[in-house]
């Protein structure tokens, strides 16, 4: 099993009160990794990254889908590597600063940081 596949282990075990779908899309290029919705009936999409440095890679795909579709999208990065004091093991941020992303890497403050609070975040969608 990958580092992203684990991942997404990970998350399915503590964002238990979520329907979660691991999408798996060969047709549609740059689709999110998870379609989740949540107890408010909101749906949204998480793009899961792992790295092991401070750069986050995207394919162009991924980047135009995040850029049309700036809202109720997300991308949640885990950290395997050692954390500087302003990053986190899991850190997650909005699709609409996928561009940030791309080129800040981890440098850019997270939105969420901790899976507690991206956990929280994604459950207050649509409260």
């Amino acid at each position: 099993m990958g580092p992203e596949a684990k991942f997404y282990q990970k998350i399915k075990r503590n964002f238990n009160e979520f329907s979660l779908s691991r999408v798996e899309n060969l047709s549609s290029l740059g689709h999110p990794d998870i379609l989740g919705y949540n107890t408010n009936c909101h749906f949204f999409t998480i793009e899961l990254k792992v790295t092991k440095s401070s750069k986050v890679r995207f394919s162009p795909h991924q980047i135009a889908f995040h850029l049309r579709h700036p809202k109720n999208t997300f991308i949640m990065v885990q950290t395997l590597g050692p954390c500087t004091p302003n990053t986190f093991p899991i850190s997650m941020y909005r699709g609409s600063r996928i561009r940030e992303l791309v080129t800040s890497g981890l440098k850019l403050d997270a939105c969420w940081s901790g899976l507690e609070a991206c956990r929280l975040a994604l459950a207050e969608l649509g409260a």
